[in-house]
């Protein structure tokens, strides 16, 4: 079979093997197309620039964060370049770039990226869009890492309310907000009120993913610990 030649038909496939997760396969390709549309279209293309995030985002899941930051900061510079601080190609960019701050540990240096993700979803897409909720949940997951779980809350309440109500109760994105929730009450000594969101999560998880996905055996896990703790008292 001969090999497919064109930029986009390579980073097609490339793509097509990440989202698999066949991160080894996927690589050389998004490499090889990246090099296609920097020498076609140049380093300012749209193309370009999202091709330079996808083959960060992929070296981030490949745990090589050091290879990923500048990627992910060429291509959040392109886009506020090309398209502006406002546009959601701009946006999405500063969140990627936040979340792997974040995972590098560089939390002080994530805060305002995630929060200029968050107020620009917010203007320009609307409080109840999925891209701003995801934000909502971003931040307030870095704030509860900073150990600023009263500033974390209403955040996490906000990403479930607004998921519950866009998506749905049996959603797996507002189970996961469910679960973050949870986690939040848990660190903070609210144990019943944990427990109580835990059990519909956990419901939920049986139902949406089976009882032996692994998001349902963790929350199957916190339940009984919480119940035990409570048992305790």
């Amino acid at each position: 079979m001969d090999r497919p030649s064109s930029p986009t038909t390579i980073n097609n496939l490339g793509g097509l093997l990440y989202a698999q997760g066949r991160l080894d396969e996927a690589q050389p390709l998004l490499e090889e197309a990246l090099a296609g549309y920097r020498a076609a279209l140049g380093e300012a293309h749209p193309d370009t620039l999202t091709s330079i995030g996808i083959l960060g985002l992929l070296l981030q899941s490949q745990g090589r964060l050091n290879e990923a930051q500048p990627l992910l900061e060429e291509a959040l510079v392109g886009y506020r370049a090309a398209q502006g601080e406002a546009h959601t190609d701009t946006l999405a960019s500063v969140n990627n770039l936040g979340l792997l701050l974040k995972d590098r540990g560089r939390l002080d240096e994530a805060q305002p990226l995630l929060e200029e993700a968050l107020a620009g979803r917010r203007a320009a897409l609307g409080a109840a869009h999925p891209h701003t909720l995801t934000s909502v949940n971003n931040l307030g997951l870095l704030l509860k890492k900073q150990g600023l779980l009263d500033e974390a809350q209403p955040l996490l309440e906000e990403a479930l309310a607004g998921r519950h109500a866009a998506l749905g109760e049996a959603h797996p994105d507002t189970l996961t907000s469910g679960n973050n929730l949870a986690n939040l009450l848990f660190a903070q000594g609210q144990l019943e009120e944990a427990l109580l969101l835990l059990e519909q999560v956990l419901a939920g998880y049986n139902v949406t993913l089976g009882e032996s996905h692994p998001d349902a055996q963790n929350a199957r896990r916190g339940v009984e610990m919480l119940r035990k703790k409570l048992g305790a008292r």
